[in-house]
């Protein structure tokens, strides 16, 4: 009897085993053919859509930021060139006839780009024959401007600024 009762302990144990291994291979390759599917479709258009807000959002803020910064840079760098022209007729008692003469007195080390043409020979200079002083000889430069035909940020054309 008790050479019984062990060998139906070892056929249950058995069969229990079978089906555990069984299930366990339907359930992992159940669970292995989940993971393998990746995303569906509603996933990935949802994820397209937040894409879309946030360029909608994001690109006129980066466009408007460097326009800004644009003007920025062509405020400073006309506050320089027409410090450099006051200076250089100041001490030469005579005005500039070309941006050139600013570089080869030493006034401006490189005559900067224009950040709206982006270009170095597009600024505009205007002469006069005014003298600023009165030991002034010679009139010439009194002062430069964009050669953009742009209206900046301000509704004020850039070649006015």
């Amino acid at each position: 009897m008790v050479g019984g009762v062990k060998r139906r302990y070892r056929e249950r144990s058995e069969a229990n085993a079978a089906n555990s291994a069984s299930m366990d291979s339907e359930g992992s390759v159940g669970r292995m053919q989940k993971h393998d599917a990746g995303f569906t479709l509603v996933e990935l258009m949802i994820v397209m859509a937040i894409i879309g807000v946030l360029a909608v959002v994001a690109v006129p803020s980066y466009i408007s930021a460097l326009r800004h910064a644009r003007e920025a840079v062509l405020k400073e760098d006309l506050h320089i060139m027409r410090a450099a022209i006051d200076s250089y007729t100041m001490d030469k008692q005579k005005a500039p006839q070309a941006l050139d003469d600013l570089l080869q007195e030493g006034y401006l080390k490189t005559i900067p780009e224009d950040p709206v043409t982006r270009s170095t020979t597009t600024w505009v200079t205007d002469t006069s024959d005014a003298m600023h002083s009165l030991d002034q000889t010679d009139p010439g430069i009194d002062d430069v401007h964009s050669g953009s035909d742009e209206t900046g940020s301000d509704g004020q054309p850039y070649n006015t600024w």
